[in-house]
């Protein structure tokens, strides 16, 4: 990142300056780096990187004649110089690990500037050499489809490869090859089953454009009037810019200036058979500019992310319910949210985008699972990180279920903090936005502690994009267990209170994945149904109400504001919509606005009875307990949806986290015991899913962490901010 020495400047000005500096310090040096293609060909060479059969010589001669450059082939024009005889001899006469070490030799010997290479497809398993190589270079990975590789060596008559020994399938190895190519690749080329070598070429040069051209994946708020910026006195915001921003300025949430990029159906139907991680690694590299997160760099967070913390290996299955709806099970992280699917990965993000002698306090508000999700994913941090980074978490003390405030307690870490509000969500969340919108405040904290303010609600869009994996995910998953082929429509149903699930799923349909309709499921707190049916977005003479499914008891819905930027692309008309809210508590889209709205979202909402009563019916018909979100969003389903297509609920907790209210819901009597035995009392029904080890492990815990409680006064919570960076940042100093 070439934001790292920033904070050595021992400024004391305001977030916005540091910032404001970073980004132009930032544009200036990526723009340094290339300018156009011809330059790229001029001083650098273009690495052509994949297993063998990927069409790397034959795509490379193509790109010489495009390009008009020289073209070296690593076997033809670099080993079997080198050797004086060929490839496929120095193979059968030295085996395979003195062939590495003499191919790796070669490549260390050779230079070249300004050329198309063509690697073997073993040089990314020598590392110095490939380091040797990439110094002067941009390494292109040929990401070709394994059945597709297979075949053609079968035409090529390749009977065997580098690595490949007795028992072991020409497959095996070229799986196990996959790792090396992600670790060394700058660019990827995705390609589809039966690109040929023109496509494909053609696909290397727009890939090589996109990572020369930074500008063109910049972000802007969605409170922002195009026509009066000033380019000169607002520098372009990149993907790691609004990573450590959180929220813009202007009070405004960042989105991508050109919105999302779309996967073509023959790039979905190569990532059916692919893992979660692998899903998530082709769509997050489409998202994020190479320059800003190197490929390899996700790849490591991705890994991290999405291993043995998730008690599941598929992270987030589907199961069929019964009929045509299916159930997208997002409880399977540590913390038994579908928060964990973002927070796992986000706090890596984060720390690898934030310059590196800078501390950041992470403020964050839940109305329930956020809190712990947030806590759990910073706690994982290294331990370097945790020394420069803090989370300060709000939640409403009276708001949220007992097992989500034990939850928020135990996660609790050498570098977290929770704090009870007694208020409501809402106040939690117009608290950290107040923070955030205060430059004096602001100012102080960065001259007191050397501290900047961030965030990982979903105001945050580090936090919404991981979010649209999943989403892609699910329906992959219903193609490949044969349940729909690929364009078949279906349609979601989502329980949400602040609009960011469900806008995750819009994106995953921008991006190209056939949902049909989205249904957005509210309990009695249903502003968003209402604002869905009329236009008319209205919090006047409205109080939040509390209920059995306290994640969606939310009135002012953050993420709303970007899907009205998203069908408006209007930054002055967001910004009238949301001074009118904050002023008279209200507004009103106009009549084609409303008709785009509903030609995506469908909206309706679920009493307390009906909520219990389906958590009752589906358990009596097929032994599968559902959390009250997810019970909400299956009653909403039963009601809207025409059963015309499959339809995909989100199991947004495990039920576990509501032991009180599923007792109640399954008439079991005797309830009033400790969170702890209430679990164990669910446990011994034998329920679908199981119970979830690790929640039961935090219970456990709980005693250990000291819970923190104030009145709902804002400079109370600034102290307890204050309290928070002393015990984290200048502890030992």
């Amino acid at each position: 990142m070439p934001s790292g020495f920033l904070c050595s400047l021992q400024s004391t000005n305001t977030m916005s300056k540091l910032l404001f500096s970073k980004s132009l310090v930032h544009s200036k040096l990526r723009k340094l780096w290339f300018s156009t293609l011809s330059s790229l060909v001029g001083e650098k060479n273009l690495l052509l990187m994949g297993p063998p059969g990927s069409g790397k010589t034959s795509v490379g001669r193509v790109l010489g004649h495009k390009l008009g450059c020289p073209v070296i082939d690593v076997d033809d024009d670099v080993l079997e110089r080198n050797w004086n005889m060929s490839v496929s001899s120095m193979l059968q006469n030295v085996g395979d690990e003195q062939f590495l070490e003499e191919e790796g030799k070669a490549l260390l010997k050779f230079s070249a500037s300004g050329s198309v290479i063509s690697l073997t497809g073993s040089n990314p398993l020598h590392a110095r050499s490939m380091e040797h190589t990439k110094k002067n270079g941009i390494v292109v990975y040929l990401d070709v489809h394994l059945e597709d590789i297979i075949e053609r060596l079968e035409r090529m008559k390749v009977d065997r490869i580098v690595g490949q020994r007795s028992g072991i399938s020409m497959g095996d190895i070229l799986k196990k090859r996959k790792h090396f190519y992600k670790k060394w690749h700058d660019v990827r080329v995705f390609c589809q089953t039966g690109d040929c070598i023109e496509v494909v070429a053609d696909k290397v040069i727009d890939a090589v454009k996109r990572y020369q051209n930074v500008e063109s994946e910049t972000f802007v708020s969605t409170r922002c009037d195009a026509s009066k910026v000033d380019t000169n006195k607002s520098p372009s915001k990149f993907f790691s810019d609004v990573v450590i921003e959180g929220l813009a300025t202007d009070g405004g949430l960042y989105v991508p200036e050109k919105g999302l990029p779309k996967l073509t159906p023959g790039e979905w139907g190569r990532l059916v058979t692919a893992s979660y991680a692998e899903r998530a690694q082709i769509i997050l590299e489409k998202c994020i500019h190479p320059t800003d997160v190197p490929p390899v760099v996700l790849g490591e967070i991705i890994e991290k992310a999405y291993g043995e913390n998730f008690a599941c290996n598929n992270i987030a299955p589907i199961r069929h319910l019964s009929g045509n709806q299916f159930i997208l099970e997002l409880f399977h992280g540590p913390t038994a949210s579908f928060k964990d699917l973002a927070l796992q990965f986000m706090p890596h993000l984060f720390a690898y985008c934030i310059p590196k002698v800078c501390n950041y306090l992470v403020l964050v508000a839940t109305s329930g699972d956020t809190g712990s999700a947030v806590l759990d994913g910073f706690g994982r941090l290294s331990d370097l990180d945790k020394r420069r980074i803090a989370v300060f978490c709000l939640y409403p003390e009276n708001g949220i279920s007992q097992v989500q405030k034990s939850q928020i307690i135990a996660c609790q870490g050498e570098n977290g903090l929770a704090l009870g509000v007694n208020s409501d969500f809402d106040f939690c969340q117009n608290a950290i936005k107040e923070m955030f919108t205060n430059p004096e405040y602001t100012g102080f904290l960065t001259a007191e502690y050397g501290t900047t303010l961030s965030t990982a609600n979903s105001i945050n869009w580090a936090r919404l994009l991981p979010q649209v994996v999943y989403h892609a995910s699910a329906y992959l998953d219903l193609v490949s267990q044969g349940v729909i082929t690929f364009g078949s429509p279906v349609d979601v149903c989502i329980p949400t209170g602040n609009f960011g699930n469900i806008l995750a799923a819009l994106y995953a349909k921008q991006m190209g994945v056939p949902i049909r309709k989205l249904i957005c499921a509210s309990n009695q707190n249903n502003v968003l149904t209402d604002f869905i049916t009329t236009g008319l977005y209205d919090l006047r003479e409205r109080k939040l109400q509390q209920s059995y499914s306290p994640a969606i008891d939310i009135l002012k819905s953050s993420n709303l504001e970007r899907y009205i930027h998203l069908i408006t692309k209007n930054g002055h008309l967001v910004n009238e919509l949301y001074s009118q809210l904050q002023s008279e508590g209200c507004f009103q889209l106009a009549g084609y606005l409303l008709h785009h709205i509903q030609q995506d979202l469908v909206g309706d909402w679920c009493s307390e009875t009906d909520c219990l009563s389906a958590i009752y019916s589906v358990y009596d018909a097929t032994g599968y307990i559902l959390d009250p979100h997810t019970a909400i969003a299956k009653v909403v389903a039963d009601r809207v949806q025409d059963r015309a297509c499959p339809v995909i609920i989100s199991s947004t907790a495990h039920y576990s986290k509501f032991a009180p209210v599923i007792l109640q819901a399954l008439r079991i009597e005797d309830i009033k015991r400790s969170p702890l035995s209430q679990l164990h009392m669910l446990n011994a029904l034998h329920p679908l899913p199981p119970a979830h080890t690790s929640l039961l492990g935090m219970l456990k815990e709980r005693e250990i962490h000291k819970s923190h409680i104030c009145e709902d006064d804002p400079s109370h919570i600034m102290n307890h901010v204050e309290n928070c960076l002393q015990n984290v940042f200048l502890k030992g100093h």
